[in-house]
């Protein structure tokens, strides 16, 4: 009589991941830390790694205090923190370009972004191209796409001509307009959420909202790091949950980046 093999152990949904080989263990009580995993019914079109998308309708994006930014004014690349409403990390993004390209384009720059999971595999890629963004140039605004995984495109953020308020335009991988977002005419945060709504298709109906979040007067001033509420409805595909997670980054980057010592916010529309 053969002796059967040991069973082997299954990561339920939920459970606390591992980190990647040559990491540091993920260990299972690690406070603010999840991996989820994917459940019996994730989309057919979900791609790796964005399953927990599909179970969410809330994603809170921390932008990091980079301090030698803070006191030296010397712009370093930009890192978030992406969580659930738990406070639990779900995503890390971190910006990819070089020196010279951070301190002489400022918030135009063109950059590559990699997102990653609690595993450190990049799950999203996002590219914004060195693009104008005034009302001056309408065939020439900004553009960013959205990749999952590496090199196969899930939708692009467009922005849209407006000679007043910020406009852009969530489009899929064919670039067919799948929402709209709206921003108001200032978007300078004096004690207060600046709000960009999520609307349908035509315009119609708010479907959810990316929201600058006030992080107080001392923060707000000395630095650029930037608090964000992305909500959407439960049942929107995940690869426009992705993309308009990208959107997001594409707004911090125009309407909240420092740019030639001018204080983040101080803009009116485009």
């Amino acid at each position: 009589m053969s002796a059967s093999a040991p069973p082997t152990e299954e990561q339920p949904q939920g459970q606390f991941a591992q980190n990647a080989p040559g990491q540091p263990p993920v260990p299972p009580n690690a406070p603010g830390v999840y991996q989820p995993g994917s459940g019996p019914g994730v989309p057919a079109n979900c791609p790796p790694g964005l399953e927990y998308l599909t179970q969410i309708d809330q994603l809170l994006v921390q932008q990091q205090v980079e301090l030698l930014e803070a006191f030296v004014g010397f712009e370093t690349s930009n890192k978030y923190v992406v969580k659930n409403t738990l406070g639990q990390q779900v995503y890390f993004a971190a910006e990819d370009t070089n020196c010279c390209t951070r301190n002489c384009c400022g918030n135009k720059r063109c950059f590559d972004m990699k997102i990653l999971d609690n595993t450190q595999k990049e799950v999203i890629h996002l590219i914004r191209d060195l693009r104008c963004s005034t009302c001056w140039c309408p065939c020439f605004m900004q553009k960013m796409e959205v990749q999952a995984p590496i090199g196969t495109t899930i939708g692009y953020v467009c922005q849209t001509w407006s000679p007043c308020y910020p406009k852009f335009a969530i489009k899929d991988a064919k670039e067919n307009v799948i929402l709209r977002i709206e921003g108001p005419l200032c978007t300078c945060n004096c004690c207060g959420d600046v709000e960009f709504d999520v609307m349908s298709e035509d315009g119609s109906a708010k479907v959810g909202k990316i929201s600058k979040q006030w992080t107080g007067l001392i923060k707000e001033h000395f630095t650029d790091a930037d608090n964000f509420g992305i909500n959407f409805p439960m049942d929107l595909d995940v690869n426009v949950k992705a993309t308009l997670m990208g959107a997001c980054f594409l707004i911090d980057f125009m309407y909240f980046e420092r740019d030639d010592q001018k204080k983040k916010g101080d803009y009116v529309g485009v």
